[in-house]
């Protein structure tokens, strides 16, 4: 018997056609992703304020090399795991914006520090004690942030004496840095209001000052303070409070970023899609397309079909596995069939986790294909 082999499809490829692009397949639009990267890095240059991008939100070191390029100081991750790909790609400075726990993380921590300039967040004595003991072992440094909790109730220490005792325990650990101080509010982020937002985001600028005048009143200085967001961005920099802002999703605008209200300097474009087709259309009034659960993440509201039409003509109202369901008003649902669709996501960050490469697209051609390397890296 005559033996064939399977190969996998592959995916896109640089000089594709859109026309001819399998679907599902994540996109990068260029023209509007540039633009993004461009702004950001400029608000960031004019304030005086050093631009670490959160690379949870894309997980490509292609995409983190371009923001290095671009100006960052370098990158956040928010899994040990995430950032392996980037440290083996010569990205030279990483910073864990979560906590971690076990000697198996402490670990992985110390061989991180063995290959890019590492920092890490911690809110308990006990995650110092851990981290210092591999950094020891291994014979390398790391720099210790504590973070602050400033309104989030999430992680992060709540007083000043838990911060005091944290920066005692650092300066306890032979192989630690005490690195500064973390003050993120991811819950102010999505802030739909742009006056209310804004608000939010000077009392979590005002929370974190006042952990710095405890770090004052003890003479200690702070190298670094960090945190803020997409959605915060522009006020972080004016607060004069951060040295530096973590800023992930600015990148692609996806559909929650989208529905806030943008009034300043930033206003970032949709960049990131997810190309659909049509696969069924044996009902009137409904179409279904084939990006459903497995291409899409819908935690932050299902994706919307772009361009947008006023009408409502075409929307996307449920998704299962592989199926995408849409409305159809004003047309025949039956001419859709093999119609291609523009998606935006809901929330980028899991959209990404979900595929393993982006096809960057400019015009009517696949200019590039950026992989996705730290794709299910949740360590």
């Amino acid at each position: 018997m005559h033996e064939a082999s399977v190969f996998r499809p592959p995916h896109a490829a640089a000089g594709q056609s859109l026309s001819a692009l399998p679907t599902p397949a994540l996109l990068i639009e260029l023209d509007a992703f540039e633009a993004n990267l461009a702004r950001m890095a400029e608000l960031a240059e004019r304030a005086g304020v050093a631009l670490r991008p959160h690379a949870k939100a894309h997980k490509s070191v292609a995409i983190a090399q371009r923001q290095v390029d671009a100006g960052a100081v370098g990158i956040c991750c928010q899994k040990l795991s995430e950032a392996y790909p980037f440290a083996a790609a010569g990205i030279g400075s990483i910073h864990l914006s979560n906590e971690f726990v076990g000697a198996d993380k402490a670990a992985m921590a110390a061989e991180l520090a063995r290959h890019a300039r590492l920092s890490i967040c911690v809110d308990d004595v006990r995650q110092v004690s851990q981290v210092g003991a591999a950094a020891a072992r291994a014979g390398v440094r790391i720099a210790v942030l504590p973070e602050v909790d400033v309104g989030q109730g999430r992680c992060g220490v709540a007083n000043d004496d838990a911060l005091l005792a944290l920066v005692d325990a650092i300066d306890a650990e032979a192989a630690l840095d005490f690195g500064g101080v973390q003050g993120y509010h991811g819950g102010i982020q999505h802030i739909e209001a742009w006056a209310q937002r804004r608000e939010a985001a000077q009392r979590a600028a005002e929370a974190t000052a006042g952990y710095l005048r405890a770090l004052e009143r003890r003479g200690l200085r702070c190298p670094v303070v960090t945190g803020g967001g997409t959605g915060t961005a522009e006020f972080d920099l004016e607060s004069g409070v951060y040295t530096e802002i973590q800023p992930g999703s600015y990148l692609f605008l996806d559909g929650h970023y989208g529905s806030l209200e943008w009034e300043g300097a930033l206003r970032p474009l949709h960049s990131l899609f997810v190309a659909s087709t049509v696969m069924s259309a044996a009902r009137a009034g409904v179409a279904v397309c084939d990006v459903g659960l497995k291409s899409v993440a819908v935690d932050s509201g299902l994706p919307h079909v772009w361009p947008r039409d006023a009408d409502g003509a075409l929307e996307y109202v449920a998704a299962n596995d592989e199926h995408g369901v849409l409305s159809v008003t004003g047309a025949d649902s039956r001419d859709l069939l093999g119609e291609r669709l523009w998606l935006v996501p809901g929330h980028c960050d899991p959209t990404a986790n979900l595929h393993d490469a982006y096809a960057c697209v400019r015009g009517e051609r696949v200019e590039a294909v950026w992989a996705i390397e730290a794709r299910g890296l949740s360590r």
